[in-house]
C-alpha cells in the first residue's frame, strides 16, 4: 500500500463545488489502495481578505496575532474537504499544523520548518483515515501559531512527504504543469513532461511561481518526487525528481521572468575591507534577501555597488541601507522600481559556450538594454525594464527555439 501526500491550492478549493471536486479526486486516490495525506491552502482569496480585515481594525498589526489569524484560512479549508469525504463515506480527519507535528522556527508571517514529528499523522493513516492537513502553518516551541510565507502550504506538502517516506507528492493547483515560459505571456510555451531539482530550483527561485523554491529544496534534499498538475483536468503534469534522462540535459529548459524586483545603487562607495558587510549584514537583520549584486571595478580606490530586492521591500530595504551609505562615506544611495529580471535556465548551458551570447544577441535585435547581468552554472539573468519584459520573454523563447518542446 503506497503512500501519496497532495497538496491543493487556494484556486482548487475556492468554493463548495470545488471542495466536492477535490474530495472526488482524493478518494479515487484512495480507491487505489493509496494511504493519503492531504495539505490544503486556504480557500481562493481567503488569506487576503483576512489581511485587509486586519488592517481595517488595526494599521500595526501585532505579527503574532496576524498568524494566528491568517492560519484560520487552512483550518476553514482543511475541516470542510474532511466533511466532504465523510458525506462520500470516507473515513477522514482535519489536522491543524501543529496537531500534524510541523515544528517552526519563531519568525512570525514567514517561519521556517525546523522538524516534523508526524507521530499523529501516522496514528490516524493506521486507523485507516484520511488525514487532511492545514497547510502554511506551524508551531514553535513555545506553543505559538506561526505561518510559512509565500507558497507555504508546498513546502508543508513536501515537508510531510518527506517525513512520511511518501512514495511522491502531488502539488494540484491551477495550471497543469511547468512550461517553458508564462503560457500567458508566449502563445508556443509548452509544457515539460519532467525537470530536474536543479533547472526546477532556479525556475522557481527567478519567476516560475508554479512551485515555491522552498518546496523544492526539500524535495531534492529528500529525494521525494514532486508532480505538478492540475486539479481541474486529467492531463499528466510535469514530474519533478532527480532522474531526468540525457536527452533533456542538452539545452535551454525554459524561460523565467519576476516583475516584482527593484534595484538599489550605492553610489561612490569607498573600496575597501569591509564596506559590503557593512551594507549587507543589517539588510539580512532586517529580514531583507538580496539578489543579483553586481560591483563595478574600483577606479581610484570607488566603486559602485547595485543589487535588487523584491519590490515589496524596497522602502524597508532603502531605510536600511540610506543611513550606512552615509556611514561609510558613499556619495548617495538611488533606487528604482521600474525594472524586471528575465533568465534563461537550462542544465544545457554548463561548459558549452554560446547561450550567453544568443541570450544577449536577442535582446539587443529588439532593442532592450541591459541593465545589470548575473549567472550560474546552469542560468543567466538580466536586469531590465520592466515594460520592456514581456517583449524580452518572447524574443528569448524564439531565439532558443523552445517552441519546438522537448
Amino acid at each position: 500500500m503506497a503512500l501519496i501526500v497532495q497538496k491543493y491550492g487556494g484556486s482548487s478549493v475556492a468554493d463548495a463545488e470545488r471542495i466536492k471536486s477535490v474530495a472526488r479526486r482524493i478518494a479515487q486516490a484512495r480507491d487505489k489502495d493509496n494511504r493519503v495525506v492531504v495539505v490544503v491552502s486556504a480557500m481562493g482569496d481567503t488569506t487576503n481578505e483576512l489581511i485587509r480585515l486586519a488592517y481595517q481594525v488595526n494599521r500595526r498589526p501585532d505579527d503574532r496575532e496576524l498568524d494566528v489569524l491568517l492560519s484560520t484560512g487552512e483550518t476553514v479549508s482543511s475541516t470542510l474537504l474532511a466533511m466532504a469525504l465523510e458525506n462520500m463515506g470516507y473515513e477522514a480527519i482535519s489536522l491543524s499544523g501543529a496537531q500534524a507535528g510541523i515544528r517552526t522556527t519563531t519568525v512570525y508571517r514567514g517561519a521556517r520548518i525546523l522538524k516534523v514529528d508526524p507521530k499523529r499523522v501516522v496514528q490516524e493513516l493506521d486507523k485507516g483515515n484520511i488525514v487532511i492537513v492545514a497547510g502554511f502553518q506551524g508551531i514553535t516551541e513555545g506553543m505559538d501559531i506561526t505561518t510559512l510565507g509565500r507558497g507555504g502550504s508546498d513546502t508543508t506538502a513536501v515537508a510531510l512527504a518527506a517525513s512520511l517516506g511518501a512514495e511522491i507528492c502531488q502539488i494540484y493547483t491551477d495550471v497543469d504543469g511547468v512550461y517553458s515560459a508564462d503560457p500567458r505571456l508566449v502563445a508556443e510555451a509548452h509544457r515539460l513532461d519532467e525537470i530536474g531539482y536543479e533547472e526546477m530550483l532556479e525556475m522557481a527561485s527567478y519567476g516560475a511561481r508554479v512551485l515555491h523554491p522552498r518546496a523544492v529544496e526539500l524535495g531534492e534534499l529528500y529525494n521525494i518526487p514532486i508532480l505538478v498538475a492540475s486539479s481541474f483536468s486529467d492531463r499528466p503534469g510535469t514530474l519533478i525528481h532527480g532522474g531526468v534522462s540525457m536527452e533533456v540535459r542538452n539545452k535551454v529548459r525554459g524561460i523565467t521572468h519576476d516583475l516584482e524586483v527593484a534595484k538599489i545603487t550605492v553610489i561612490g562607495v569607498p573600496d575597501r575591507p569591509g564596506i559590503a558587510a557593512a551594507l549587507f549584514q543589517p539588510l539580512a537583520g532586517a529580514g531583507i534577501s538580496v539578489d543579483n549584486i553586481v560591483q563595478n571595478a574600483s577606479i581610484e580606490n570607488i566603486t559602485d555597488l547595485t543589487f535588487t530586492v523584491a519590490e515589496g521591500d524596497l522602502d524597508k530595504a532603502m531605510a536600511v541601507v540610506g543611513p550606512i551609505a552615509k556611514e561609510i562615506g558613499a556619495k548617495e544611495c538611488a533606487s528604482d522600481a521600474k525594472v524586471g529580471k528575465v533568465s534563461v535556465i537550462g542544465t544545457g548551458m554548463q561548459n558549452t559556450p554560446g547561450y550567453a551570447a544568443r541570450m544577449f544577441g536577442a535582446l539587443s535585435q529588439q532593442d532592450i538594454n541591459i541593465q545589470l547581468i548575473t549567472t550560474s552554472e546552469i542560468r543567466i539573468t538580466c536586469i531590465i525594464s520592466k515594460a520592456r519584459v514581456k517583449d524580452a520573454i518572447r524574443a528569448l523563447h524564439q531565439a532558443f527555439e523552445l517552441e519546438q518542446g522537448d
